[in-house]
């Protein structure tokens, strides 16, 4: 099933996309779609996360596609088909967590775009949606070694929780948080209460009536057996919605050219 994601992948992207090896931490390489702008990069470059289900092609060639376009180079790295996994959605304990292995691949990305030839000196954004918006959290905590490595930070519909129980938490750069308010997946509310405690350098936009994967274009559904469910019955709802995803795709790549060099 991963290799036939990636094929869709590759696909639904652009012509110059590339299939990239990147060092990857305990040993592991990890596969990843290096998607090109047409002519050299004049945007910050992007690590861009997957959720617990893995590479979603529909939404990340829509985001690929739009960044793309705005002189970005964007990376999307595969934790879980690198180390042979399918989808974590349903899987209640996780061995590849946002807090631990995503997280040192986040910055292991990272580092190979920032290294890279090419790449717009400044830092490098990491982006990422629902568990890949929690990696951005635990790999865009406000270390001194991540300095000058991150420019800018951007989360879709992450789980706060483990970062607002840390207790003064603060990014590393700006950073721009997008979630729904019905979202019963990941709730919202921990969301607040971390970026009021973050201050200024947090930027929530909280959607009226959206649910989770707001900004992919299909229609609302639920989804099973889902342990995080905020229900109480494994149910949450996830889908698109037309105004959110609208804002989204403007307000991300404004949010974008407003980043300082690092």
């Amino acid at each position: 099933m991963r290799h036939i994601l990636i094929l869709l992948l590759l696909l639904t992207l652009p012509a110059r996309a590339e299939t990239v090896a990147i060092p990857g931490p305990e040993g592991v390489t990890l596969k990843a779609e290096l998607l090109l702008p047409d002519g050299p990069a004049v945007a910050p470059a992007i690590v861009a996360l997957h959720g617990c289900g893995g590479p979603y092609p529909q939404r990340d060639a829509q985001w690929g596609e739009a960044l793309r376009r705005r002189g970005h180079i964007v990376l999307f790295p595969d934790s879980f088909g690198s180390r042979g996994l399918g989808s974590q959605c349903r899987e209640q304990h996780r061995a590849v967590t946002a807090a631990g292995l995503r997280r040192r691949d986040a910055l292991a990305a990272a580092q190979f775009l920032f290294d890279r030839a090419g790449t717009p000196p400044g830092g490098v954004v990491l982006l990422g949606w629902s568990d890949g918006g929690s990696t951005v959290l635990a790999a865009g905590r406000d270390l001194a070694e991540r300095r000058g490595l991150i420019r800018g930070l951007v989360a879709f519909y992450p789980g706060c929780r483990a970062a607002a129980r840390l207790g003064g938490w603060r990014p590393v750069a700006p950073m721009l948080l997008l979630h729904g308010e019905a979202d019963d997946w990941t709730p919202i509310a921990p969301c607040r209460a971390l970026a009021e405690e973050a201050g200024p350098a947090v930027t929530l936009v909280a959607y009226p009536g959206a649910w989770h994967n707001f900004d992919v274009d299909i229609p609302v559904r639920q989804m099973r057996n889902i342990p995080s469910s905020q229900r109480g019955d494994g149910i949450v709802h996830t889908g698109g919605d037309p105004a959110a995803r609208e804002d989204a795709l403007a307000r991300v790549p404004a949010f974008l050219a407003t980043l300082p060099v690092r």
